[in-house]
């Protein structure tokens, strides 16, 4: 929830334990920005459940927590993704269910992810690879108790839809670490998202370079129009000693 100046990311919309949940904040963040397309960039943690600081800046951004420190920042951007075709509706959800069957290691009590939230509390974004595409995907309905009062899904929780498939793509597809973590995500909501009705998530891994890895992610209808767009950088945690 937000005030004028400040917001509470309640622990409902948890990522790591006791973080805010990444795509949430990008998708509040974005709409405090008011552009079309947004780049948010994430410099530090975002604490549940305490109020942190949000303000406009200068040129139609937008910045979460201490001026000179900020934890997260948004500004106007450009995206140049071209997104391949959609999975089938069949192929997705055929996606999930591996997931689900089979989870991959590292997994957390993570709103857009975790495999325990029932659908009236997390995104269940469970992906993994398309067989003979270069891509991960799920078939996902979002549950209608995370509608607003028009059925529609909130713009933050678009946002959080563009999240962890990136995760997913990275770790599934490319060489990214357990444990990493959403650096940037540039996005852009191209037509609303029906609570109740099906849609695909998917991402696909576009290049790596170290700890970096940079995935374009895609949310679409169920025949396959796209209703956001979505460039994500994660990075993995530093090595240890």
């Amino acid at each position: 929830m937000t005030t004028s100046d400040a917001i509470v990311v309640p622990e409902l919309f948890v990522g790591y334990p006791g973080v805010a949940f990444g795509g949430y904040v990008a998708g509040v963040l974005a709409e405090r920005s008011g552009a079309k397309t947004v780049r948010v960039d994430f410099r530090g943690p975002v604490p549940v459940e305490v109020p942190v600081r949000i303000a406009g800046t200068v040129g139609g951004g937008a910045e979460l927590g201490d001026g000179a420190r900020p934890l997260a920042t948004a500004v106007p951007a450009e995206l140049r993704v071209d997104a391949p075709g959609t999975p089938s509706w069949g192929e997705a959800v055929a996606a999930a269910e591996a997931f689900r069957s089979a989870p991959p290691a590292g997994l957390v009590d993570c709103f857009g992810c975790g495999l325990d939230r029932a659908p009236d509390r997390g995104l269940r974004q469970h992906c993994t690879p398309v067989p003979g595409r270069a891509l991960v995907a799920c078939g996902w309905v979002p549950d209608p108790a995370l509608a607003d009062t028009e059925g529609l899904l909130p713009a933050e929780l678009v946002w959080g839809a563009l999240d962890c498939p990136g995760n997913w793509a990275g770790r599934l597809l490319g060489t990214q670490r357990p444990g990493a973590v959403t650096a940037a995500l540039t996005g852009t909501l191209l037509r609303p998202v029906t609570a109740g009705e099906p849609h695909i998530s998917y991402a696909w891994l576009q290049d790596e370079s170290g700890r970096k890895h940079t995935m374009g992610v895609a949310l679409a209808s169920a025949d396959g129009e796209l209703c956001a767009l979505a460039e994500a950088l994660w990075v993995d945690p530093r090595p240890t000693a």
